[in-house]
């Protein structure tokens, strides 16, 4: 049979094989090297571990850490590894991965006594020395109900396993543990030697390679803010009685989505209150409110909504976009492969922005420009605009926490907001899903119906705009005032009536193909939410359409 191997993303060689062979045997025999750990494998574009059995030609491509989907599979791979070292360490221990956290996982383990930093330090030796130890990861392929017989003693599987979209499922036994991912594991544990657990009382964050250094732990950054915000929508959760997916869907079975959609919203209302009324309290420092998130976070959704809480308390805004201050095209900077760089700071024209924040903070009037995106110039004539001693500034866009932008501004006149949907559900204890999942999931729906952009065109672009927001948006995050959480617990249920059957349209001779059908198992164990009881003016109404604002 023949085999054709692609490395890098290029074809690499073609090899003939005279009976079955693993992809891993493969590497071996036709002495492959790799800059990065190999954690799987594309066979014609389906994702596959690495002792996958190839019996006829076909297309291999091997997954390393350095892309998105081989640093899913390590992380998942490495929790097996922590669940064990805890199992193994602590009497009955309950295990909770909660979300991700910088370069790693917030979790919390609870058993008899509160989690110490000499117990974090015992897991992390105990981990060092199960991955030294180098023992299989095996996989168990069986159906639905088979898998029901390993999960009899925890109940929060079986609730998963109810709504498993699939009736052959994917199970790996570690020793005497077993657990199901969204996704396959590494073969050992010895591909799993860069880690760090970092104690971060209740719990600790589990730390892995990124996809910028996949060869190294990064330095620890700490991130308090963030992880406030998770808390408190944790509590959120916990009013709701929502943890999990399974409970969600019980909610919608049982027909007490409504209510779970009114608090939701309810929430959200409080806190945009909460923050135009501390705006409303700085008003006299003359300040500035300067938003800025991640792509698909709802942040214009989010300003439309400030405004008008604003104007409960008497303010009226002046909003702007920082979109309007693009160079011209030909002006733009270009990346490293020779493509314009429009998530790049330097694409933005940084001495007029600043001018004109500074120059309304005065009294004065200023031209707002107004950027033609088809043409790729700015128009000769903008919008004139001064502002009231009423008025509040509010300056949005990707870049807006950064002060290159506004070096005249003092710190005390500026008010920065980071948006951004932090997910708060998970599919079970150890199984997250990731805030990125989330707003891929908006995003594909959105440019569905807004911006002309099939499914494929958006997931294909989706690691150039992670790299953005790595560079550009995540390392000012800590420096905001405030937090918004836009997710809301119960938006996937609502957005996969939408989001599957464009997936569904990415055929497997696509490079996106093994990336959509991740999403769509993911979106499968949801039961669909309908839209009729979403409020006009939700942030999710941003991306499913029906909202009440102008866009």
């Amino acid at each position: 049979m023949e085999i054709k191997i692609i490395k890098n993303g290029n074809l690499s060689k073609i090899c003939n094989c005279d009976k079955e062979i693993t992809p891993l045997l493969l590497m071996k025999k036709e002495r492959l090297q790799f800059q990065y750990v190999v954690v799987a494998v594309k066979i014609d574009n389906i994702l596959y571990p690495l002792d996958h059995i190839i019996d006829s030609g076909c297309t291999v491509e091997y997954v390393h850490i350095g892309t998105r989907e081989g640093l899913r599979i390590y992380q998942n791979s490495l929790i097996f590894v922590f669940m064990r070292a805890v199992n193994e360490l602590f009497e009955r221990p309950k295990i909770q991965v909660k979300h991700s956290l910088g370069d790693g996982c917030y979790i919390e383990t609870f058993s008899r006594f509160l989690l110490t930093k000499d117990d974090v330090e015992k897991i992390k030796k105990r981990m060092e020395h199960l991955i030294a130890e180098d023992e299989t990861f095996e996989p168990l392929y069986l159906s639905k109900r088979q898998a029901y017989q390993y999960f009899e003693e925890n109940e929060i599987k079986l609730q998963l396993l109810k709504y498993c979209p699939k009736n052959n499922i994917l199970i790996y036994k570690y020793a005497e543990l077993y657990d199901f991912f969204n996704g396959p594991l590494v073969p050992s544990t010895g591909y799993l030697k860069l880690f760090d657990l970092k104690y971060v009382p209740p719990g600790l964050i589990l730390r892995f390679p990124t996809v910028d250094y996949p060869d190294r732990i990064g330095t620890f950054r700490p991130l308090p803010n963030l992880l406030k915000i998770f808390t408190e929508y944790e509590r959120w959760g916990n009013i709701l009685n929502l943890s999990y997916v399974a409970s969600l869907n019980q909610k919608v079975e049982n027909f007490e989505i409504n209510e779970i959609i009114q608090v939701s919203e309810a929430l959200h209302e409080k806190k945009i209150a909460e923050i135009a009324e501390e705006i409303h309290q700085k008003r006299n420092s003359g300040i500035v409110v300067l938003i800025s998130g991640p792509s698909a976070s709802g942040k214009t959704t989010f300003v439309k909504r400030l405004a008008i809480q604003l104007k409960v308390t008497g303010l009226s805004s002046f909003v702007t976009s920082l979109d309007n201050y693009f160079l011209d095209r030909e002006k733009t900077p270009r990346d490293e492969q020779g493509e314009y760089d429009f998530e790049s700071i330097n694409a933005l024209d940084k001495e007029l922005i600043n001018n004109h924040i500074e120059h309304l903070l005065e009294g004065k009037e200023v031209e707002i420009p107004k950027y033609n995106f088809r043409d790729g110039k700015r128009e000769e004539h903008g919008t004139k605009f001064h502002i009231s001693k009423d008025q509040i500034i509010i300056l949005e866009g990707i870049h807006g926490l950064n002060d290159v932008l506004t070096p005249s501004i003092k710190r005390k006149n500026k008010y920065k907001i980071y948006v951004s949907a932090l997910t708060q559900l998970n599919l079970d204890n150890l199984n997250r899903i990731s805030t990125s999942d989330t707003r891929i999931i908006r995003r594909i729906v959105r440019d569905t119906f807004f911006r002309g952009y099939d499914a494929e065109q958006t997931i294909k672009r989706w690691d150039s705009i992670r790299a953005g927001e790595r560079k550009f948006v995540f390392s000012f995050q800590e420096e905001a005032d405030v937090m918004f959480n836009s997710a809301l617990v119960y938006e996937l249920g609502v957005l996969k009536r939408i989001a599957i059957p464009e997936l569904m349209k990415i055929t497997q001779e696509s490079e996106q193909y093994s990336e959509a059908q991740r999403l769509i198992n993911l979106l499968s164990f949801f039961v669909t939410i309908p839209e009729i009881s979403i409020p006009r003016n939700s942030i999710l109404r941003e991306f499913i359409k029906g909202s009440n604002f102008d866009y």
